[in-house]
């Protein structure tokens, strides 16, 4: 199962690969016939969606293999390096953008050949907005922070070349060559955003972050269904590291319960949660006895009683 989940997200990144070198090509020529540095710029950023891409496939590669002596949570966080990675490449793509526009803005330049131009920058945009959609789409139905990072960052990529054709097609008309810079600047400072928010996307998920509030209010709604006069629970925890989820829970029982009663009951419980998801799920539950008042006491994640 996790042999063909793995290959599945893969040929997901192949795309995004493939993509790329046809967005290069296009947008380069694009640039060589017209020299705008606004297609220039968005030529660049295809070169980092590259990079992302194949950094990218790497940590898919290192985040789906399974544990081992010295990861015994397996390397499922590794996805979160490649989000952060992929954010940082955005933010870069921005600046670069406004570096390149700046000297544009002082000594503004002719342009020729606009309209095969706008065509082949059309093109990648269209090629990209194609491929950034499929990767968003799986990426959220798998769970998978890599697919849809990569699919946000093309996405960007997308925006930027909506807002450099708008610039050279007011250029075409109005024969004002400074809007060529302009734009390309304004549009860098809008994806700086989205590279912003992979970043931070990345930071909690790294701290550990909680599972999704609707992930959480389903194990509740299960968990509340069990309470009764001799069924308890609490010192519910939760955390998520790429596609996995970790929860642990204590459950509180019959004091009279024998050891196997008890651990039958532990089994149902963590078999029902496991299969409320699609994605990788592991729980953890701690038997303790409800008619002591001691357990009815949470525990927090260093066994301190909390007040």
């Amino acid at each position: 199962m996790a042999k063909r989940s793995q290959s599945s997200l893969q040929k997901f990144l192949f795309l995004s690969i493939a993509a790329a070198i046809v967005t290069i090509l296009l947008k380069f020529y694009a640039y060589y016939i017209t020299d705008s540095m606004g297609f220039l710029s968005d030529a660049l950023e295809s070169f980092v969606n590259l990079f992302a891409a194949i950094f990218a496939l790497i940590i898919l590669n290192v985040s789906q293999r399974p544990a081992d002596d010295g990861h015994k949570f397996g390397h499922s966080k590794a996805e979160y390096f490649s989000s952060a990675v992929e954010g940082a490449l955005i933010l870069v793509a921005a600046l670069s953008i406004i570096w390149s526009a700046i000297p544009r803005i002082i000594d503004p330049k002719p342009l020729e050949n606009i309209n095969t131009g706008l065509l082949f920058s059309l093109l990648a945009s269209l090629v990209n907005l194609l491929v950034g959609q499929i990767l968003i789409k799986n990426g959220k139905k798998r769970k998978s922070v890599v697919l849809e990072a990569d699919g946000k960052h093309l996405m960007t990529d997308v925006w930027t070349s909506v807002g450099v054709i708008a610039g050279i097609i007011i250029v075409k008309f109005t024969g004002l060559l400074i809007i060529d810079p302009i734009i390309a600047i304004l549009v860098a400072i809008n994806i700086i955003f989205t590279g912003y928010k992979l970043i931070s996307r990345s930071a909690s998920g790294l701290m550990d972050a909680t599972i999704p509030s609707e992930d959480l209010e389903k194990i509740t709604s299960y968990l509340d269904s069990l309470k009764t006069s001799k069924i308890e629970y609490h010192s519910l925890l939760t955390r998520v590291a790429g596609q996995r989820k970790f929860i642990s829970v204590h459950i509180l029982v019959p004091g009279k319960w024998t050891v196997k009663q008890g651990h039958d009951y532990a089994d149902e419980v963590e078999e029902t949660i496991v299969n409320m998801f699609d994605e990788p799920v592991t729980v953890a539950t701690h038997i303790e006895p409800i008619d002591d008042p001691v357990s009815m006491i949470d525990i927090g994640i260093d066994r301190q009683k909390l007040n």
